[in-house]
């Protein structure tokens, strides 16, 4: 199909999920769509035009926020450029174009080093944010089944492998061509050394020293990341499996090489068996840095951990004083010296990236129902907070304790409204995936599978999901499931296959 992108038919493109018992959901899934549609920028010179903007400042583009913003631009691909928005990093890192001039604006914040009413060129704001261009690149591909893209992607530009050997260049701070900030990532044998702001966990106490952490941004130099060498490990994967499909085996086996060397590493450096959860680590000593985060989710987004170890940190999710509760998968330990009951930030916030890769994390290991209890949570927190709080908008992140935002970094100040940028992944992404249970989405296989919500939710479903050639609507009342669709695709639900015929199918779960 044609693209379209920032077309004002945009509705006519997006599915629609269907939950009869709780219709507020799809208000709340219709919003975040028209703020995320709201954010669409059409800047002459950009690579990429009309592209997605992280609804934070005009002179700056960031990588992860951009990264998670294709995973739910990834169901409405005809009319959002959300993949085709990663194109302004690879030309500004690896094609060495600089990026346009903008006005900026009164409100432009002082540290962009932009003047307000002068012209600027727009800067990658950090180059070592975490390296999630190829986990973006798949998800989406899954949906659009395109192996053409995928070679053109890989043998053409070549950019992942690229991204990936530049991180493990990495050996002092340098300072990129249309890069604002110089890195602060470092590559080491058996991990990488980082910060607080370039991991995109801004003020997290992670590798603190001491009882409290002693400042806003502890960011111990002698600490290794757990989320940096999960988010590399998952990179090589998921090249090596791109490879896969276009049938370079050679390739593939180089890249699950390098895989494999890295989840060796995070599981016998980085768990810890007594506490039965993978902490930071002391370069020096590998001793534990024992806060926990959802940053070690990224050793199940990344598939490294062991059946056992990832039964370990699903328990941990349905654990009220540690990574559950009412709301569950906070950016920090409840349990935790400096968990914050506003959220502070990363001290105890609940923040859409982090927990979507979470529960990315769960169901690639097939714990549905884990996922599934804590979307509904994080979605109902979301959905009170958008009604009680006023403005009723959906927020950069929020409390874990009241429905309403969480606070920056100082206790006075809220975090950012009309957040879609990324916190779209909550009432879109999660919504479909976790508590309407439609998981997988494989346009290469033509396959869809769904973990049936066990709730007695009266209708249940989807209509209008796209992928590859297909357009199907999937209903569910009872035990009966009427199926529609414009092409053959294998349909599992609750483990069990049904094989789908274009045209209406019925099946008797």
């Amino acid at each position: 199909m044609e693209k379209r992108f920032g077309c004002a038919y945009w509705e006519s493109y997006i599915p629609t999920p269907v939950c009869e018992a709780h219709p507020e959901y799809y208000e709340f899934y219709k919003k975040a769509w028209e703020l995320a549609f709201a954010h669409i920028k059409d800047i002459p010179g950009m690579p990429q035009t009309p592209y997605m903007d992280e609804a934070f400042c005009d002179t700056q583009v960031w990588i992860w926020d951009t990264c998670f913003m294709t995973l739910f631009c990834k169901y409405a691909q005809d009319v959002f450029p959300g993949v085709e928005t990663l194109n302004n990093f690879y030309e500004a890192l690896y094609g060495g174009k600089p990026l346009p001039e903008v006005i900026p604006p009164e409100n432009e914040p002082f540290w962009t080093g932009a003047t307000p009413g002068v012209p600027y060129n727009i800067k990658v704001h950090l180059a070592d944010n975490p390296p999630l261009f190829a986990w973006a690149e798949y998800v989406n591909a899954l949906v659009r089944g395109d192996v053409e893209y995928l070679r053109e992607l890989l043998y053409d530009k070549g950019v992942l492998q690229k991204h990936y050997e530049w991180i493990e260049s990495l050996r002092e701070s340098v300072k990129l061509p249309n890069v604002l900030l110089p890195t602060c990532l470092t590559a080491e044998k058996y991990g990488y050394r980082w910060e607080g702001g370039c991991s995109g966990m801004d003020n997290t106490p992670r590798g603190r020293t001491t009882e409290h952490a002693q400042g806003q941004r502890p960011n111990n130099p002698e600490m290794l990341w757990i989320d940096a060498i999960c988010q590399q490990a998952l990179s090589a994967d998921i090249i090596s499996e791109m490879f896969a499909l276009v049938g370079d085996a050679e390739n593939a086996e180089l890249w699950r090489a390098r895989y494999d060397e890295k989840k060796d590493i995070i599981n016998s450096v980085y768990w810890d068996e007594e506490d039965g959860f993978y902490y930071d680590v002391d370069r020096r000593d590998h001793s534990f840095y024992k806060v926990m985060t959802t940053a070690s989710y990224w050793a199940l987004t990344s598939g490294v951990a062991s059946g056992e170890q990832a039964e370990k940190l699903a328990l941990r999710v349905d654990e009220p004083e540690t990574m559950g509760g009412d709301v569950p998968l906070l950016s920090l330990s409840r349990s935790d010296n400096d968990f914050e009951s506003d959220g502070l930030y990363w001290r105890g916030s609940l923040w859409m990236p982090t927990a979507y890769a979470s529960l990315c994390g769960l169901v690639r290991y097939g714990f549905y129902d884990v996922a599934h209890r804590a979307g509904v949570k994080i979605l109902e927190h979301m959905y009170k907070t958008y009604t009680d709080y006023e403005p009723h908008t959906i927020w950069e992140c929020y409390s874990p304790t009241k429905p309403e935002p969480a606070s920056a970094e100082t206790h006075d100040h809220k975090c950012r409204p009309n957040f879609c940028g990324w916190s779209a992944l909550g009432p879109i992404s999660i919504y479909i995936e976790c508590v309407l249970g439609f998981h997988t989405v494989n346009a290469f296989e033509r396959r869809v599978e769904w973990s049936h919500p066990h709730e007695s939710w009266g209708k249940v479903g989807i209509k209008g999901l796209r992928f590859g050639d297909v357009k199907t609507d999937i209903l569910s009342d009872g035990k009966k499931c009427t199926v529609t669709s414009s092409a053959p695709y294998t349909l599992v639900i609750d483990g069990k296959e049904y094989k789908i015929a274009a045209g209406e199918n019925e099946i008797t779960l």
